[in-house]
């Protein structure tokens, strides 16, 4: 890799403020100073530093976000803000993008990143990744719609969803539900309860396989994941 790109990447500059921190003499591969931006160096084998720090190479990022009602999950837009305007410089610059969506006035968890390996796994239908929502409904949810949602409904459209596990919290004329699908079609879980005449409120997103949302994070802020979560979500 050439050494003013890992500089870029890493969060040191434009690839002209790179070339300034090798006038000043500040860049060094394994310990001599550097006077080629071009120079390919191997950031895993060799010990490029700036100012005396070394540069710690990273090649993917992977976020849990709290997303916030309010904001899409887009990578830009000419209209609305975007989760990833909600990132710092440093992780913005390696361009990642959300993992599937969710809706505008949707929360929850929502997971950021450039692997696009990981992200084609984790959204393959054949993979079949549960995703659990909690949601509030307007309306008294039944054993009926829970036997309805165990086969399947029927959307808008025609199309059939795949079985869906739906567990009752609080039954009454606004309900509070818990709902495992594995699927990710446009407004999913709100047309699967206007299927059965109802409507939902609120929507929130708490797990994606095996990452759940870290509660301590408050809406619009995000983290590395540990290298356990990421490990399980990789398994």
């Amino acid at each position: 890799m050439r050494l003013d790109k890992l500089l870029s990447n890493m969060g040191y500059g434009s690839r002209k403020e790179v070339k300034q921190l090798l006038k000043m003499k500040a860049v060094t591969v394994d310990g001599e100073v550097a006077k080629d931006v071009s120079k390919h160096v191997d950031p895993v084998k060799q010990n490029v530093s700036v100012l005396g720090e070394r540069v710690h190479y990273q090649e993917f990022i992977y976020l849990m976000m709290h997303k916030p009602p309010g904001v899409i999950s887009a990578t830009e837009d000419l209209h609305d803000q975007t989760v990833i305007d909600l990132l710092d410089p440093f992780h913005a610059h390696f361009e990642p993008f959300p993992v599937g969506r969710l809706d505008k006035d949707t929360e929850g968890l929502l997971l950021i990143t450039n692997d696009g390996g990981l992200t084609h796994n984790l959204l393959s239908p054949k993979k079949h990744v549960p995703k659990v929502y909690y949601a509030k409904i307007d309306g008294e949810v039944t054993e009926a719609d829970i036997e309805a949602f165990s086969r399947g409904v029927m959307l808008e459209d025609g199309y059939m969803t795949k079985p869906g596990e739906l567990v009752i919290l609080n039954a009454g004329p606004t309900s509070e539900i818990e709902l495992t699908i594995s699927e990710g079609k446009f407004h999913q879980v709100k047309r699967m309860f206007e299927s059965v005449g109802k409507k939902v409120t609120y929507l929130k997103r708490l797990s994606m396989g095996s990452l759940q949302l870290d509660e301590q994070l408050e809406l619009g802020e995000y983290r590395e994941l540990t290298e356990e979560e990421l490990n399980s979500l990789k398994s």
